[in-house]
């Protein structure tokens, strides 16, 4: 069961990093194009693909975070942190 949790969680951060590359590269291409001509209004679809980039990696990681948020939430310290403050009637 621990290793479901661990590799749900390697997911989760490989997933966070590809969204960040993803906003990096596309930041870059705006960044590569002002560059060029500070003047030009990048295209639509660049600022589409930007915007879609940063959405997926907010996404990302408020995913990787109720992940940690649920294992933590779930954690035998936590548990019996639970436990005691209830009177230990759990």
């Amino acid at each position: 069961m621990k290793e479901n949790k661990v590799s749900a969680e390697a997911r989760a951060l490989e997933r966070v990093v590809s969204a960040a590359r993803e906003v990096q590269a596309a930041s870059l291409r705006l960044e590569a194009r002002y560059a060029e001509d500070p003047h030009e209004q990048p295209s639509t679809l660049e600022l589409a693909i930007f915007a879609a980039a940063m959405q997926e990696l907010k996404d990302a990681r408020e995913a990787f975070d109720a992940l940690v948020e649920k294992r933590d939430l779930n954690s035998p310290w936590r548990q019996s942190q639970r436990s005691a403050l209830c009177g230990g009637t759990r």
